[in-house]
Order: C-alpha cells, then sequence, then structure tokens
C-alpha cells in the first residue's frame, strides 16, 4: 500500500473534531492552525495526550468541516501535514449529511450515453477510467455533486466497455471497480457496462401456487458439485448450462441433474452464491475450488459457471436462463447472499471508495472480525443498508428469483432486515426470507442484531434452528454427543418442542412466534455430511447408520416449519469426512451419480416422504395456533417420538394422522389413541401416498430405527 511521507498526521474524527499526532521524535507543539485555501483558523487544543510513540492533541472546532475540501494543518514549526479523513466517517453526522437518495450509482446506460455515478464523500477529485486494453486507457474527469456523488456522463453507445472509478483521498489514488457493476471481465478486473435489455430471456414460468411458506421443501446445490461428477450424464458439467441440461441419467439410466431434483419434488432451490466471488480462477475452473463465499461483486454474476468469458453478456445472460430453466419445471429459486463481509476488506471497493466507512470498527479503532473472516460488513450505516437493499432488489427484479438466504445473518442488524422484507413483499409476496441467525461477536448492540434470539422482533424472516438440527443429529460440533436418531437421550418435551415449530407458545425459551420461522435441517453445506458424523459418532454396523440416517431426514420433511435438505442428504452425501470443504477438490464436493444410483430405494422413500408432505396440508400447518388445535404428542417410551394430527379432514385426504418415529435398536409397541382401521402409508421399507397395508387395532409394533405413518381415510 502507498505510502505518504508526512511530518506529523492529523485526523478529521468528528465532523468538528481533528486529532493530531506527533511523534515523539519530532517533539511538541503549543499551537495549531488549520487551513484551507487563504482561509487560516487557530486549532484550540482541547487534551494532550501522551501516548506510547506520540503525543495526541485533540482540537475542536465550531464549525463543521466539509470532508470533499482539501485542508493543511500547522504547528508552531510552521511544518505542515494534510488533513486526513479518519473516523467522522463512522459518525452519524456524517450517515445524515452524505446520504444519498438516488437509484442512479454505477454505470446507466443509454444507447446514446452512459452516465456513471460513484460515491464518494471523502475523495478531493475522482475519475472513471475507460479501458480498451490492460495498457490502453482514458481517464476522464468527475463532477462533484450533492452527497458527495461524483458523475460524468460519456457520449455514444458504450455497450461492453470495460471501466474502473479512480479516487483521491489522503492525497492517494485508489482504482476501484464499480460495486454496482452488472458485469466484470474475467475474474473481476473490470467492471462492463451491459446493455440489460440484450440480457432479456424468455420467461416461461410454471410456477405452481405458493399459499403459505410451510409449503416450502428446500434443497441446498452447489451449481458445481450437482454436474461435475463423470457419471452425472451432463455434457457441460459444472457450469450454468450444465444444470440445465434436461432428461440426463446416470450410467444405470437414472435421472441426474435437473430432471432428477423435479422428479425428487422439492419445491425451491437453494443455491450457493451466484454473485462475482475470489478465491477462483474463472479461466481455468478446474484449477481452484470454492463455495462462493468470497464477495467480490455482488451485483455481477460469476463466470465460474459460464461456458464464455471472452463475453460479459454471457454469465448474465447464462444465470437468467438457469433460474428461468427451474421456474419452467415448476421449481422456485433461492439465491445464497453473503452481505456480512467481503474477501478481502483492504482490496474491496467498498474500501478503497470511502475508506473505513462500509466496514465495522471496534473501540480500539481496528476492523472487528465477527465474521472470522477478517471484516464485518457495517449494514446498519445508511449506504450500506442503501447497497445491501439496492442490491437485493436487483435480483429480485432483474434475475426473478423467488428468495434469498442471508448468509451470517447475525451480523446484520434487524433493522436492516425487516427493510429487505418489506421491499422484497411489496414486489413478490411469495418470496422467501431466511438466514443464518448465529450470535457473533461484531460491535453492534445484541437487541439490534439480525439472531435467533432477535427472531420475534423479524416475524416474517426465517431462520436455521440449530436447536432442531442438534436435537435430532446432535452436536455440529462435539462428535460424540448424539441427537435423538443418533442413538442419543433427548428430553422428549424438548423433541416434542422441536417437532411443533420451536414455538414459544411451548416453551418460554422458545425461538419462533410461528412455524414459518423455522428452518428445520440436520445438514447443510457447512461442517460434515450427516453420514461422515454418524462414522465417527456411532461405532454401528453400516446398515444400522444408514437406518439412523434415514431417520433423521424423515424427521426433517414430517415436522413443523420449513424442512430443509442439503443435495446428496438423501443418498447418504459424504465429504470423506472433510469438515469444511469450502476449497476442497471436486472429488469431495461433487454430487455421486453413482452413489445415488446404488441408493435409489432410500432416494425413493425419501421421495415418498415428500409426496405425503405436499399431499396434506396437516404436516405444514401455518401458525402456532393450527398447531395447537391439530397436534398431539402420544405417551411412549424415550426412544419413540409420536404425534397425532385430528380433525384433519379439512386440511387433504386424511381424517386422522399419526406419525412415529422410533431411534431404538430395539422393536417397540406404541398405543395408538383409538381402535381403527388404520392405513399404513410409510414403514420402515417404504413410504407412499397409497397404503401400503391396512390393520384394525389400538397398538402398533415399530420396527427398530423407522418411521411411521398411519392415517383413517
Amino acid at each position: 500500500m502507498l505510502k505518504v511521507k508526512r511530518p506529523f498526521d492529523a485526523y478529521l474524527d468528528e465532523m468538528n473534531k481533528i486529532t493530531i499526532l506527533l511523534p515523539h521524535a519530532y517533539g511538541t507543539s503549543r499551537t495549531f492552525r488549520l487551513q484551507e485555501g487563504s482561509n487560516v483558523k487557530d486549532l484550540p487544543i482541547s487534551h494532550t495526550i501522551a501516548l506510547p510513540d506520540a503525543t495526541k492533541y485533540e482540537c475542536f472546532i465550531e464549525e463543521p468541516l466539509d470532508v470533499g475540501k482539501y485542508y493543511t494543518v500547522r504547528d508552531e514549526r510552521n511544518e505542515e501535514t494534510d488533513l486526513q479523513i479518519g473516523a467522522v466517517i463512522r459518525t452519524a453526522i456524517f450517515d445524515e449529511k452524505y446520504y444519498y437518495e438516488g437509484t442512479d450509482l454505477g454505470a446507466v446506460y443509454q444507447k446514446e450515453a452512459t452516465t456513471f455515478k460513484v460515491w464518494a464523500p471523502t475523495a478531493r477529485l475522482a475519475k472513471v477510467r475507460t479501458y480498451k486494453s490492460d495498457k490502453e486507457y482514458t481517464d476522464h474527469e468527475m463532477h462533484r455533486g450533492e452527497n458527495g456523488v461524483w458523475t460524468h456522463t460519456l457520449q455514444g453507445d458504450l455497450a461492453g466497455a470495460k471501466y474502473t472509478f479512480l479516487v483521491c483521498i489522503n492525497l492517494i489514488w485508489n482504482e476501484a471497480v464499480d460495486p454496482y457493476a452488472k458485469s466484470v471481465t474475467v475474474n473481476g478486473k473490470y467492471g462492463v457496462v451491459i446493455d440489460l435489455e440484450k440480457t432479456n430471456v424468455t420467461k416461461r414460468e410454471q410456477l405452481p401456487p405458493l399459499h403459505a411458506m410451510t409449503d416450502v421443501i428446500l434443497y441446498e446445490l452447489h451449481i458445481r458439485d450437482a454436474t461435475i461428477h463423470q457419471g452425472s450424464g451432463v455434457s457441460k458439467k459444472g457450469t450454468y448450462k450444465g444444470l440445465m441440461e434436461e432428461g440426463t441419467t446416470g450410467r444405470n439410466g437414472t435421472l441426474t441433474g435437473l430432471s432428477y431434483i423435479k422428479d425428487l419434488g422439492i419445491t425451491h432451490v437453494e443455491l450457493l452464491p451466484l454473485y462475482c466471488f475470489g478465491g477462483v480462477d474463472e479461466a481455468n475452473p478446474s484449477s481452484v475450488y470454492n463455495w462462493g463465499y468470497n464477495p467480490l461483486y455482488y451485483n455481477a454474476p460469476t463466470g465460474y459457471y459460464a461456458t464464455d468469458l471472452s463475453d460479459p453478456y454471457n454469465r448474465v445472460v447464462e444465470c437468467k436462463q438457469l433460474i428461468e430453466t427451474f421456474h419452467e419445471h415448476g421449481i422456485r429459486v433461492i439465491i445464497d447472499v453473503v452481505y456480512n463481509h467481503v474477501y478481502e476488506r483492504e482490496l474491496s471497493s467498498f474500501e478503497k471508495l470511502v475508506p473505513g466507512y462500509y466496514f465495522r470498527h471496534g473501540e480500539d479503532g481496528m476492523p472487528s472480525n465477527g465474521t472470522g473472516v477478517g471484516n464485518d460488513i457495517a449494514s446498519e450505516r445508511k449506504m450500506m443498508r442503501k447497497f445491501i437493499v439496492e442490491s437485493i432488489l436487483y435480483w429480485l427484479t432483474e434475475y426473478n428469483v423467488d428468495g434469498f438466504r442471508f448468509d451470517l445473518m447475525g451480523i446484520l442488524d434487524v433493522d436492516t432486515m425487516n427493510i429487505i422484507e418489506k421491499e422484497v413483499r411489496n414486489i413478490k409476496r411469495d418470496a422467501l426470507l431466511l438466514g443464518e441467525g448465529w450470535e457473533l461477536q461484531t460491535p453492534l448492540p445484541a437487541e439490534e442484531k439480525a439472531t435467533l434470539n432477535n427472531a420475534k422482533k423479524m416475524p416474517y424472516i426465517a431462520q436455521f434452528n440449530d436447536q432442531f438440527r442438534d436435537g435430532i443429529k446432535g452436536s455440529t460440533f462435539h462428535i460424540n454427543k448424539r441427537g435423538f436418531a443418533f442413538g442419543g437421550h433427548v428430553d422428549c418435551n424438548h423433541l416434542q418442542y422441536i417437532a411443533s415449530g420451536s414455538l414459544l407458545s411451548m416453551k418460554e425459551t422458545g425461538l419462533f412466534l410461528e412455524p414459518v420461522q423455522s428452518i428445520n435441517y440436520v445438514e447443510c453445506h457447512d461442517n460434515m455430511t450427516m453420514w461422515d458424523k454418524l462414522m465417527r459418532s456411532n461405532e454401528e454396523p453400516e446398515e444400522i447408520l444408514k437406518k439412523r440416517h434415514l431417520l433423521a431426514s424423515a424427521m426433517v420433511i414430517l415436522s413443523q416449519g420449513i424442512p430443509f435438505l442439503h443435495a446428496g442428504q438423501e443418498f447418504y452425501r459424504t465429504k470423506q469426512g472433510n469438515e469444511n470443504s469450502y476449497n476442497a477438490n471436486d472429488e469431495i464436493n461433487q454430487l455421486d451419480w453413482d452413489q445415488k444410483e446404488e441408493e435409489i430405494e432410500t432416494v425413493n422413500y425419501i421421495k415418498g416422504l415428500i409426496a405425503i408432505r405436499k399431499e396434506h396440508r396437516a404436516f405444514r400447518l401455518q401458525n402456532a395456533d393450527l398447531i395447537k388445535k391439530h397436534m398431539n404428542f402420544l405417551q411412549t417410551s424415550p426412544e419413540v417420538l409420536a404425534y397425532h394430527l385430528e380433525h384433519a379432514e379439512s386440511l387433504g385426504p386424511w381424517k386422522e394422522i399419526i406419525v412415529l418415529f422410533n431411534s431404538g435398536l430395539e422393536a417397540k409397541t406404541v398405543q395408538l389413541p383409538k381402535e381403527e382401521t388404520w392405513h399404513v402409508l410409510v414403514n420402515e421399507k417404504q413410504a407412499k401416498i397409497e397404503p401400503i397395508s391396512s390393520f384394525r387395532g389400538k397398538e402398533l409394533r415399530l420396527a427398530p430405527i423407522s418411521t411411521y405413518i398411519l392415517t383413517i381415510m
């Protein structure tokens, strides 16, 4: 990083507060003066503080300064230094004064001209640079306007032009790719002006109505993982296009890729990050793998999955085509968004354009690290919040996505999330918003964090339910702590609570107001797959491990709330024990379609459970009152969880439903609530909408480690 040589340093830390640091080797000063052009003012010293390496002077002035002007500070020796932008950018006054309401930041294209705008209030000068090649470019001076927005309009049709912004801050020129760029060149080196009309794709939506969020069945998928396996039967493996291919089959003729996902019966795919991310080489995608949680440019699709990197339109068009292909097959698309951190703070466009503003800092002035990756985005700041909201709405309207999964949502603030929810619902009422509400050490008051603890403040945003995960599977971080399905002891009241939506109405420490807030899961891209944990936590034969795995997945699908499946979970996906495969190779991360064919009976069982859930609304009750009305738990031994869905004839084809889970190694007999003719839809071997068998009686013998569903027609 470039460094300017100065005799001493002076910083604007508040609009009317200047902090001056004189190194001990330099000496001290009894007076200071502030100069801007021909105007000179005395700087009265309010406090003098001895630091280990310098003397710190705090000076206050009556009139607030303009951060866009050039000021100098002189000491009693008449030595001069420039007044640098300091902590002022993180003050509420700065946020108010320089907030820009316009929605035209970035490159606004018209065939006759393109207008470039960048928010850089602390810059003294700004330029837009257009490139013909890496070494051939033209700089265009920008004009400073209201609220620190710089503007320049270039005449002519600039579609396809490569560009960056340059800003001079604290005497140093920074070059940055436009954070609002709608497309970029390979690996995000330059922003690209594009004519969005050229990226329009045909919308052939055949989406079934979504009456309630509990109708959602989520399937989490990484685009490359889905098709890169040699047995996928896909021609364009690892790409947007590859996941659009229809009718693909594995080596033994069973479905793979898109057609398999459709056949499984899920309602929503949740795609890991699609925006331009770091940690990969787009020009050589097989050289380095990554999940995509390294944000570079939020509004430009990644080229990692594109088929033609020479054309900046290609990544945009193929990304849109993939989304519409899912829609054509009746599947909605959720995209994973990472507005909690960037790949590298120092190199990010945010930090280059307005240093210190977009990220949180601790009381010591150092960047905070609640995310664990070196930076926390300050979503509570007005221009950061504006960026996030506009980025979300851009993907919603331009790419026609159906919702968003917020990575490390606990870093973001409650107000920002509720604004997003309101704006999204104004456009698409059935959009799904969900996030990771983990409590993280970021300098934001606990009551303002978008965490599980604050779920009641965000009633229309779903959150990953770690109480469900740990109760069914066991601890993610302690291998030997086993949940109910893994054979561990879990309090029966807790099991009933998590199976019925983890509601406050059931438990004083409950997580949620309504079941639509609970994302029920036992496996996702993070941490070990469930199979890999089972292999380490349970010293049991493979046949028993598979039964436990299937039991856990069944509990996800048949509990109240929103079920979430990790791609491949339905055929015992393994990552060879890798706990964090974000940059592991394809062999670790790919969906093994050969394994899917070997486990086709298990896949069909999961497919049957999904079909049963979709067939009857009693499995997906919309609110706490309905759960209280229809759902009752049977008295059972500790190894069994059983619930009764009563008075359900208005909700689907069966009048009454009983769901039973046995996690024990021995068969168990359960007393049923009445002697009746019961129809078996699910047993230890099959799961079907049509009855497998029927019997009349008041008790049922459960096979070891099994799931049963009984109905009264």
